[in-house]
């Protein structure tokens, strides 16, 4: 047991090793780090600290380690489950990596960029553009994420359809382990058969496992032609149909599709200013659908103009436009990428970030909505996400003209405890891209399978065995 006296000495060492710039006290400088992005959950910690590059991390970490000191890591703090928030006990350092900011390389023959845990993922976007090349993830959060949070969380984004979640575009990892060691894992290699893939077991980790420095990222050529549509339907059904034609159609070119309800769409048209209806009426369902090629590859518009136009005469479809400018298809997604800000305008929901298989997607949907709305008098539903890769997210809006706060603290464990089981049922996952972090902790101790749960605790405890690194998050306590 460390004393008051210890951590003191602890606090004083850093300031020593990190300098003004990355060593503060100060709670006006500590007080945006310590909510969650949501706003909902707070916590505590004595210092924030932020080290320059990986060797100062791990001077950082053996320090904490040799202190027993709490460590709890950040980047752009865009956790949707207070992954990146301390403890409300508040002995805990906030660790930010938000400093290591540095584009390593860019690399257009190997396909590869290396890049540190702060630089913001818009960033990478820009910097390998500028090589002929793109870093083929992104979410509405681009802008502020950082590409060690992607990593620890395994964002997935838009694009999952095509190229995978961030796990799959993770090529080797530096990262600080738990006991000072420094993982040097950047070296790219697109064979490496010796065991245990270190890098695959931090990707997801949440922090819980160590401190991801860097990454090598892979690259994939610059779009040299691109079609985003936005198609009116009447059912989810209709729209995975018209998702296995395009595939039929375009080969691999689909690489967004996403399904949006007429419900959030009249919420973004209510709160989102500038914000268009994209077709002449609305309609039930709607998909935004965007597929691409390199430069050279045939155009995959012809092809999807040409499903979409069998569609509209079969029936199956009820309207769709195709963008006609860069700034047409810009709108489009911005319907898209602005319903959770059009959400959180219009007031409290129960929100879920929950994965079912995609041939299931459709009626999980449609009942899960009609579940919930029976079981909860009043509720309403708003159920949209990335429909080629099963990613449902399943938000439960308080009734109409109720207290939403008051609703939410009184009913949230219920409504989310009925979903939860609607989805494990459905054979799917609590958790599709947000990670487990403080706030599905007890749904996922409650309903995991116990392999799954041994086997996390025993990793754990091997890496981390006094539990210091960004504890109460991910791993249930046994």
């Amino acid at each position: 047991m460390t004393s008051a006296i210890e951590d003191t000495r602890l606090l004083d060492d850093l300031a020593a090793l990190l300098g003004p710039r990355g060593f503060t006290r100060d709670p006006a400088d500590l007080a945006p780090w310590l909510v969650d992005w949501r706003g909902r959950v707070r916590g505590a910690a004595l210092a924030l600290v932020s080290p320059a590059d990986a060797r100062q991390v791990a001077a950082v970490v053996t320090l904490a380690a040799a202190a027993e000191m709490p460590l709890v890591p950040q980047g752009g703090n865009t956790s949707m489950v207070a992954g990146a928030t301390p403890p409300a006990h508040g002995r805990a350092l906030i660790l930010s990596l938000r400093r290591m900011r540095a584009i390593r390389s860019v690399s257009a023959a190997d396909g590869v960029a290396i890049v540190e845990a702060g630089v913001p993922l818009q960033a990478l976007h820009e910097a390998a553009e500028a090589e002929g090349m793109r870093f083929p993830l992104s979410l509405a959060a681009k802008g502020s994420a950082t590409i060690g949070g992607l990593v620890s969380t395994n964002a997935g984004g838009t694009q999952v359809l095509r190229f995978g979640p961030m796990r799959a575009l993770v090529l080797g990892l530096e990262a600080v382990l738990p006991d000072g060691s420094v993982f040097n894992g950047l070296s790219a290699l697109r064979k490496d058969n010796r065991g245990y893939d270190l890098r695959q077991l931090l990707c997801g980790a949440e922090g819980t496992l160590g401190l991801v420095t860097a990454a090598a990222l892979r690259l994939v050529p610059a779009i040299g032609a691109r079609a985003v549509a936005w198609v009116g339907l009447d059912t989810p059904e209709a729209a995975l149909g018209l998702l296995r034609r395009l595939e039929a159609a375009t080969g691999a070119a689909v690489e967004s599709f996403e399904l949006v309800p007429a419900d959030a769409v009249d919420l973004v048209l209510r709160h989102i200013p500038g914000a268009r209806a994209p077709l002449r009426k609305s309609h039930r369902w709607n998909v935004l659908i965007e597929a691409t090629a390199p430069k050279g590859a045939p155009d995959p518009a012809e092809a999807m103009q040409a499903v979409l136009a069998a569609g509209l005469e079969d029936g199956s479809l009820a309207d769709a436009v195709i963008a006609a400018s860069e700034t047409q298809a810009e709108a489009l997604w911005a319907l898209r990428e602005t319903i959770s800000e059009a959400e959180r305008a219009d007031g409290v929901a129960a929100k879920h970030d929950v994965a079912v298989p995609v041939s299931a997607m459709p009626g999980f949907i449609t009942s899960g909505r009609a579940a919930v709305e029976a079981r909860f008098t009043g509720t309403r539903v708003i159920a949209f996400g990335h429909l080629g890769d099963g990613n449902v997210h399943f938000n439960v809006r308080a009734p109409a003209g109720a207290d939403a706060a008051a609703w939410l603290a009184e009913e949230g464990a219920a409504v989310n405890a009925y979903v939860h089981d609607l989805v494990v049922a459905a054979g799917g996952s609590i958790s599709a891209e947000h990670g487990i972090g403080q706030t599905k902790l007890a749904e996922y101790a409650r309903l995991a399978e116990p392999a799954r749960l041994a086997a996390q605790r025993a990793i754990k405890a091997a890496l981390d065995p006094r539990g210091l690194m960004n504890p109460g998050k991910l791993v249930p306590l046994a």
